[in-house]
């Protein structure tokens, strides 16, 4: 089953709407697909969106990267661990790049064996809720926006905040009041905040029943979260502070410093990477959220594939592609009153055009 032919292109999608968070707002995003053919007729599909505030991987040095991996072509998917080594060894500073390979790799071996990513990793889950984001809009703009988005079916919402505290603790109270009581909220600063305003934030939390608080600090003051009490840090997910598995290692093992990690195949590196997160995460006892950024589906249906297979998933963060214009990409799962369930359909059950 040896790589043969290889495929790669780009669109730039535009969003629906701007979408605002503490340090940016994104009007459009760059989309990287590739495609591998096999000499036994199978093709796999794989996506990129670099994060270059994150991981520093910018839209060129990410479809470069992509070019460069042509020189899988050759080898054997069923050889996929040490194809796998092989992009983390080559490529270590181009992780959505290597996302996208590896995605398409383990959609080309499940194809292969007929049945779905998720049978082929082992499944834990059939479905889970996805919580929908919320950006950063004037409080009647986001309570109108919740609204709408909980009569849509979801019932669980990711709030930005991060730009001021007392901004942020009136738009979740208002939040509360308005809201059924059964909806879920979980809130992500994006680093917006200091220890002080974090602190003030925990002091609400049961107030105010939040699920967690997602990266709240800077990633260069990660450190000071130690300051907190043990309770209070096991309020707290990691996001852009975990990219590999040696930051798991770091803040999830002795002391740790959260109760989650946010896994995103694209600041990890794949689908090989995140399971080692993800079994890190399980030894350590730290549960499991897998998030997105502005992303094609195809790329959210690998992240999907993944998460079901890991005993310690506890919440989906994937809805990168419903602020999009359009996508390339098609299928892959459905969503039915805010549960994501994935296609009963080999690999990852995706068609690009």
């Amino acid at each position: 089953m040896k790589l043969t032919s290889f495929r790669v292109f780009q669109e730039e999608i535009p969003l629906t709407q701007p979408f605002t968070i503490s340090y940016h707002t994104t009007e459009s995003t760059t989309l990287h697909f590739v495609e591998w053919q096999t000499d036994t007729g199978h093709h796999g599909w794989g996506s990129a969106s670099p994060g270059q505030r994150v991981t520093g991987e910018t839209d060129e040095a990410c479809n470069a990267a992509l070019q460069a991996m042509s020189a899988l072509q050759g080898e054997d998917v069923r050889h996929l661990p040490r194809l796998l080594r092989y992009l983390e060894t080559e490529f270590p500073k181009a992780p959505a790049a290597r996302a996208a390979v590896d995605m398409a790799l383990h959609d080309l071996l499940a194809r292969r064996l007929d049945i779905p990513l998720t049978d082929m990793l082992g499944r834990c889950h059939n479905s889970l809720p996805t919580s929908i984001t919320l950006g950063l809009r004037s409080i009647e703009e986001t309570l109108a926006e919740a609204k709408e988005k909980v009569g849509n079916g979801f019932s669980v919402l990711k709030v930005k905040l991060g730009q001021d505290l007392e901004f942020d603790l009136e738009l979740l109270q208002r939040l509360r009041a308005e809201l059924p009581q059964e909806i879920l909220l979980r809130v992500d600063p994006n680093q917006g905040y200091d220890l002080q305003a974090l602190q003030a934030l925990l002091a609400k939390f049961d107030e105010l029943r939040l699920e967690f608080v997602e990266q709240p600090m800077p990633v260069s003051e990660t450190e000071q979260l130690r300051s907190l009490p043990l309770e209070q840090r096991q309020q707290l997910v990691l996001d852009e502070s975990l990219q590999s598995p040696q930051d798991a290692l770091r803040y999830g093992f002795q002391d740790p410093l959260c109760g989650g990690f946010n896994i995103k195949l694209m600041k990890c590196g794949g689908l090989g990477p995140a399971r080692q997160i993800a079994n890190l995460a399980q030894q350590t006892e730290r549960t499991l959220m897998w998030g997105c950024n502005d992303e094609s589906r195809l790329s959210l249906a690998a992240a999907l594939h993944q998460a079901l297979a890991c005993p310690n998933t506890r919440y989906l963060d994937l809805d990168g592609d419903l602020d999009l214009v359009r996508d390339p990409a098609q299928g892959g799962y459905a969503i039915e009153k805010g549960a994501m369930i994935p296609l009963d359909q080999p690999g990852l059950g995706i068609t690009v055009p």
